[in-house]
């Protein structure tokens, strides 16, 4: 028994006739979603029913039990998937004693095959740490929700992980809003030798750095120059830097790399990676899991996989290149390491190999993973760096440069590669000459906030939520319309504000860091066997519910003003508000219920359509928020397009013209034919 029909089908063909390999299609038995579910009074008993719409997996896990001489049960490595081992024997009726337990964190024959010849017994420290994290999850929710349900709106929810991001998103929106831009300027000048010029940055006076705060110290400073006499070179140091590869992937590094390079959202990240973990079909070697285990918060590598990859960086590469030891890395403060770290299954299959094979989100993803394992199994990256004082009558002006002398990882990995500065060949004693001066102005600029890749290591650094958790968390906040994303930044919304000040007040300790980070430490304590679930529970519960009772008496209802749409009902002549759906934003008659009329929320972009030349073009949205431009008439008019119609036609065709996105802005250009103008940045 596996979790999923992909990887069940994988497994399948390396088994043979012998196994049926079936798919629980995950869990098959959760706590109610109509009501608590929980037996406060008798230690937090769960109460566990079928989940809905799960009968007939169960009835065929059943038969196939049935017939089987013996069942294995091989959910994923992780704590969830211990649980859902746990609750199938449940179903089955099997002895929670027997050794039927296997599990491996990469998908291939050999791994596969030799889990079922070293069985175990389920791990109940696993289920009681995931116990114990589901049941407190639950009472946080299924307390905190209705009560908001009832002060603010229906539809609202609170957890423990996505009340303290949401918090994390509102402090930085906070530092933003009290920031105060303080002044401060710069020089920049190029010096020159002969025919060779060079850029060089103010650094101080008279051997002490100064911090130029306006525009009167950069004229005090200026003033002490004298514009007939040369510079003087009064030190030189050059230096061998290594630049160390990173470490392979875990859960949160390559959710935040996949943000940063690929653009991808958490959930679109982790979609890909599962698919690659379970397996793909890749031609004449059939269906192979491509990853290893995705939900990791380790960076170990098996000795096996350090070998292979020794190996292939030495004939591909070349000698200098692979380390002569396998490198030594601590562990992350923290980390689990129940699995290896995210890696290739086997480093030999190469990402243009296979490419044709994988999706454009399969092959970007693992191209990425796989880049990343060869450098972290590679030597590092030498760089001669060189910094160079400048001095006339005490002003001090530095200029630093840089040359990749040895490629070491970047080879493989040249996401971090750097352009070489190169400084003209200067000595203690030369003197040079002053080409130009060029005195800036700047403001210091408040704290950035938030994307995907910096809240999942905000969370991370701070101990909040594990590997599994962030993607569901960050879904969650964005579903309940509590943050938004603008220029891929999380930004806080009216609703967001008003839920994290209730949850500030009434319930200090659901956002604060420290506290949730301890209950991870102490969920890990369970998984250990140092403690046992009903005790953190039972210490978590008995403040919690008194502060559950206070918020119930005195939290007050709050009124969240609906902003007027500037104009009428056309069925009941009241005024029409703004309301959030789950889409989005519409309009809504402000008797609701009483009259239910709506109308969408248009944004005209000033071209009449080019298709009917009648309609006007606005702006839409798919359900997954995706931008697209239609015509105002539809559905008299279908005229669709992804890119911005601008309002005018090619010159050379006669087609409409758009404006379309390309790296570093945007360009006009003919979707049907080679027009186009000079991007605009």
């Amino acid at each position: 028994m596996v979790e999923s029909p992909a990887k069940a089908k994988t497994i399948s063909k390396y088994l043979g006739r012998t196994y049926t390999v079936v798919a629980s299609k995950g869990h098959i038995r959760d706590l109610p979603k109509s009501r608590m579910g929980i037996d406060i009074p008798d230690d937090f008993k769960p109460d566990y029913i079928s989940i809905r719409g799960k009968g007939d997996t169960i009835k065929m896990l059943k038969a196939e039990a049935k017939k089987a001489k013996e069942v294995f049960l091989a959910s994923d490595p992780d704590r969830e998937g211990e649980a859902i081992a746990w609750h199938v024997s449940h179903v089955l009726n099997l002895d929670v004693n027997d050794k039927n337990r296997v599990t491996f964190n990469e998908i291939t024959k050999e791994t596969v095959k030799d889990a079922l010849k070293h069985p175990r017994t389920i791990d109940m420290n696993l289920v009681d740490a995931q116990q114990a994290r589901r049941i407190i999850d639950r009472l946080v929710g299924y307390s905190i929700s209705p009560i908001l349900w009832k002060k603010v709106k229906k539809g609202l929810s609170a957890g423990r992980v996505q009340s303290v991001a949401l918090w994390i998103i509102i402090k930085r929106e906070r530092e933003i809003q009290a920031f105060n831009p303080e002044e401060y300027w710069t020089i920049d000048s190029i010096f020159k030798k002969g025919r060779s010029k060079f850029k060089a940055s103010f650094y101080g006076v008279d051997g002490k750095k100064f911090p130029l705060g306006n525009n009167d110290d950069v004229q005090n400073v200026l003033k002490r120059l004298d514009a007939k006499a040369d510079f003087e070179i009064t030190d030189v140091k050059k230096r061998e830097k290594k630049r160390q590869p990173p470490r392979p992937f875990t859960t949160s590094t390559l959710q935040q790399d996949a943000n940063k390079k690929l653009h991808f959202k958490t959930g679109r990240t982790m979609m890909a990676a599962q698919q690659l973990y379970e397996g793909i079909n890749i031609g004449k070697e059939g269906s192979q899991g491509l990853i290893t285990y995705m939900r990791t918060d380790s960076t170990r590598i098996s000795a096996g996989a350090k070998l292979e990859a020794a190996q292939f960086i030495h004939d591909e590469y070349g000698p200098e290149y692979a380390l002569n030891h396998p490198r030594k890395l601590k562990l992350p403060e923290g980390a689990q390491d129940a699995h290896e770290a995210v890696r290739p299954t086997s480093v030999m299959r190469t990402p243009k190999q296979i490419e044709k094979y994988l999706t454009k989100d399969q092959f970007k993803l693992y191209n990425l993973i796989w880049s990343r394992f060869v450098a972290s199994q590679m030597t590092p990256a030498i760089v001669d760096t060189e910094t160079i004082k400048v001095v006339q009558n005490g002003v001090e002006y530095r200029a630093n440069g840089s040359k990749l002398n040895f490629e070491g990882y970047l080879k493989a990995y040249s996401a971090g590669k750097k352009k070489d500065n190169i400084l003209p060949d200067l000595e203690i004693g030369d003197h040079i000459t002053l080409d130009n001066n060029v005195p800036n102005q700047h403001f210091t600029q408040p704290p950035a906030r938030y994307t995907e890749a910096s809240l999942i290591k905000a969370l991370e650094e701070n101990g909040v939520g594990r590997p599994s958790t962030y993607a569901p968390t960050l879904m969650t906040i964005q579903k309940r319309y509590y943050v938004k994303l603008d220029a891929r930044r999380f930004v806080p919304t009216e609703l967001g504000e008003i839920v994290n000040k209730l949850i500030e007040e009434y319930f200090p300790e659901i956002v604060n860091v420290d506290f949730t980070a301890d209950i991870e430490g102490k969920l890990d304590d369970i998984e250990e066997a140092k403690l046992r679930w009903v005790k953190l529970v039972s210490e978590f519960y008995q403040p919690f519910s008194k502060e559950v009772s206070y918020a119930e008496k005195e939290m007050e209802d709050v009124q969240i003003k609906e902003p007027l749409a500037g104009f009428n009902c056309n069925i009941c002549g009241s005024p029409m508000v703004e309301k959030m759906g789950k889409y989005g934003k519409f309009f809504a008659c402000s008797r609701f219920p009483d009259c239910r009329n709506t109308q969408t929320i248009v944004k005209e972009i000033g071209v009449i359509c080019p298709k009917c030349h009648e309609g006007q073009v606005i702006e839409r949205k798919t359900k997954k928020n995706r931008l697209f431009y239609g015509c105002s008439r539809y559905p008299d008019c279908d005229f669709v397009t992804w890119d911005k119609p601008i309002g005018r036609d090619c010159p050379k065709c006669g087609h409409f013209l758009v404006n379309k996105k390309v790296r570093g802005g945007w360009q006009v250009i003919c979707p049907e034919g080679d027009y186009e103008e000079n991007a605009i940045k």
